[in-house]
């Protein structure tokens, strides 16, 4: 393979095993542009600055611009330019520089989900399946030429952390294979056709509140999507705020009860609620401000457990 310059643009655990996966190949990478680390974010990833520093590779993080100027990137004379999980669009101008391209990794099958944090929203809508792909990139996000997909089953026992874990190999996968075949002028194109796709924007704060109306499943899907690392789910029991870091389907089926009722304790400390169709088993909680622990625990530490209990 001949030698062809990058310069990245990565974050998070992909951009950090993409990047590794390049170093292995022995692609030369004239920068790297990323983030720094947001105080308010649980930090459970490896940091791709750190790994440039290991590799002497230069490290630049301007969250304001977020993307370098395209005469100082121009300057690095890259042959390639990458986006693995940078949170910036990257004006055309800085695009233009590279000539064999610029490519981005995209967590998602697109043009089904561009846009923000795909794999919370593919849990909150109850997909079945989940995967990566690498794209050319053009001014619109997430809309370039396809240039390769990998898919990964979603099943029940997957969270957001589980189901990113799942997507990490699958990039590294891509870039391995793709790569070479980029560098060579050999990488296939397929044109996306974002018509047939979907959008979803950047989740807010409010979009984690659980309707006890809503069927088990849902409820569940909710849970799942933005527990840890993730804000998580919440409710209000009696007007204070109600975390939920686990849940389990109960009943998928019929009416058990008016929505946010409890219907029963569990031996292990769980509390199983009625939902609008259905029931949800509430395994993990926390009040906000109080501690962590098994539901009915979290609730009677409050005061909370009584009978007749509801779920708001």
């Amino acid at each position: 393979m001949k030698s062809a310059v990058c310069v990245l643009f990565a974050y998070h655990e992909m951009g950090y095993a993409c990047m590794e996966a390049l170093l292995k190949m022995g692609a030369p990478i004239a920068a790297l542009f990323t983030h720094c680390d947001d105080s308010h974010e649980e930090i459970w990833w490896r940091s791709c600055a750190e790994l440039a520093a290991q590799h002497g590779v230069p490290v630049h993080t301007d969250d304001g611009a977020g993307s370098g100027s395209a005469a100082g990137i121009g300057a690095l004379k890259p042959a390639v330019i990458y986006s693995f999980y940078y949170r910036h669009l990257i004006p055309e101008s800085v695009l233009a520089v590279a000539p064999l391209g610029a490519f981005n990794l995209h967590g998602s099958l697109l043009p089904a989900y561009r846009g923000r944090a795909p794999v919370n929203w593919m849990l909150v809508n109850g997909e079945r399946e989940a995967g990566v792909t690498l794209h050319q990139m053009v001014a619109r996000a997430d809309a370039g030429d396809i240039v390769g997909q990998r898919a990964v089953a979603i099943d029940d026992s997957d969270n957001a952390l589980t189901l990113y874990r799942k997507l990490v190999p699958l990039g590294v996968e891509l870039i391995t294979e793709l790569h070479p075949k980029i560098v060579a002028g050999t990488a296939p194109r397929r044109k996306m056709d974002i018509s047939k796709g979907s959008y979803f924007g950047r989740r807010k704060p409010q979009d984690g509140r659980i309707d006890w109306r809503w069927p088990a499943r849902r409820i569940f899907n909710l849970v799942r999507a933005v527990t840890h690392p993730y804000p998580g789910a919440f409710c209000f029991v009696g007007g204070r705020k109600l975390l939920v870091w686990e849940a389990k389907i109960g009943a998928e089926n019929a009416v058990l009860g008016e929505p946010g009722r409890v219907v029963r304790e569990t031996a292990d400390g769980a509390l199983e609620i009625a939902a609008g169709e259905g029931s949800v088993i509430l395994k993990i909680a926390q009040f906000e401000g109080g501690a962590e622990g098994a539901a009915r625990e979290a609730l009677s530490e409050a005061g909370r457990v009584k009978d007749n209990i509801l779920f708001d």
